[in-house]
C-alpha cells in the first residue's frame, strides 16, 4: 500500500475526512486502486459513477436522467480501470456523480454544484446557501483531490514525477448533431503525450479529435490543471465516444487498444521529469 493510501486510511479511521454530507455506511468519496509495482504512471476518472448521497436523494432530477451524461461520464471507469490494471498503474475515481459536486471543476467555480446541467435543471442545486455549497465540497470535491495531491507528493519524496492520464466520456451526439470521433485527446501547453498519443491513435485507425470534442485549454479542466500542470507533470486527458465503450467489452477492447498506444510512449524516460514553464524537464 502507497503512503498516500496509509494517509488516507489513516484519516478515514480518525475521521479527519468530512462526513457532513455522507452517512457511516455509504462508501468514501475516493476511490483507489494500487498499482502492484512501483508505477509512475497515474490514471485519474473523476466523473465515474452517478451514484448520490442518500442524504441529497436524486436532487430531483428523474432517474433516468441520473443514468445519462448530465449525471457521470458511462463507461470511463470500466476503460480507466482496465488501463490501470494493463500499465499497472494506480486508478483514483470519484464514487460519486457530478450533480452532487463536479470533481473537474474549480471549487469555487458555479458549476462544481451545477443548477443546470446540459440544459437540465438540477432543483436540489437550486438555492443552496454558501454554507450547504461548501458542505457539498468539502465533503466530495475536497478529499478526491487531496488523494490525489498526497499520492503525487509521496512519489515525489521517492524520486518519482509520475505521469498522469485522465479519462472521459462524451455523447455521441449534442443538440442533433452527430459527433465523428471515436475518441479525442485534450491538452494544453504541455504536448509531450499528446502530439505523439494522437499520431499513434491515427496510425491505429482511430478517428481521433485534436482538443476535441472539448478543448483541455478550457477552464472545465479543474483536475489536471491543478495536479499535472501546475506541477510541470507529463499528462494527457482521453475522452471517448460512449456507444464505443457501451459494455464491460468493448471498455476492456478499448483499455488494451490505448494500453498498446501508450506503452512505447511511456518509455520514454524524458517524460518523468518536471518541466519548468514547459520547457526542458530536469
Amino acid at each position: 500500500m502507497s503512503e498516500a493510501a496509509q494517509t488516507l486510511n489513516a484519516q478515514t479511521a480518525g475521521e479527519a475526512v468530512p462526513r457532513l454530507l455522507l452517512g457511516a455506511d455509504e462508501p468514501e468519496p475516493v476511490g483507489v486502486r494500487e498499482a502492484r509495482g512501483q508505477s509512475r504512471v497515474l490514471v485519474i476518472c473523476d466523473h465515474a459513477a452517478n451514484r448520490m448521497p442518500a442524504a441529497l436523494a436524486s436532487l430531483g432530477v428523474e432517474p433516468q436522467r441520473l443514468q445519462q451524461h448530465i449525471a457521470w461520464d458511462p463507461g470511463a471507469l470500466g476503460v480507466a480501470r482496465g488501463l490501470a490494471e494493463l500499465l499497472d498503474a494506480t486508478l483514483v475515481f470519484g464514487r460519486y456523480s457530478r450533480l452532487a459536486a463536479d470533481l473537474n471543476r474549480a471549487p469555487e467555480d458555479s458549476s462544481a454544484v451545477p443548477g443546470i446541467s446540459d440544459g437540465v435543471l438540477i432543483p436540489g442545486n437550486l438555492g443552496l446557501s454558501a454554507q450547504q455549497r461548501a458542505e457539498r465540497i468539502r465533503a466530495l470535491h475536497d478529499p478526491y483531490h487531496a488523494y490525489i495531491a498526497r499520492h503525487l507528493a509521496a512519489a515525489h519524496r521517492s524520486g518519482i514525477w509520475p505521469v498522469l492520464v485522465s479519462v472521459h466520456s462524451f455523447t455521441p451526439r449534442v443538440s442533433g448533431i452527430s459527433r465523428p470521433w471515436q475518441a479525442g485527446v485534450l491538452w494544453d501547453k504541455d504536448s509531450r503525450i499528446a502530439i505523439r498519443l494522437l499520431q499513434d491513435l491515427r496510425q491505429a485507425g482511430v478517428l481521433v479529435g485534436d482538443n476535441e470534442p472539448y478543448s483541455g485549454r478550457h477552464t472545465a479542466d479543474y483536475t489536471l490543471d491543478r495536479h499535472a500542470e501546475g506541477n510541470g507533470l507529463a499528462h494527457a486527458a482521453l475522452e471517448l465516444r460512449q456507444d464505443c465503450i457501451a459494455n464491460a467489452g468493448t471498455q476492456y477492447i478499448w483499455a488494451e487498444r490505448l494500453a498498446g498506444i501508450l506503452r512505447p510512449i511511456l518509455d520514454d524516460e524524458r517524460l518523468y521529469g518536471v518541466h519548468h514553464s514547459f520547457g526542458d524537464a530536469v
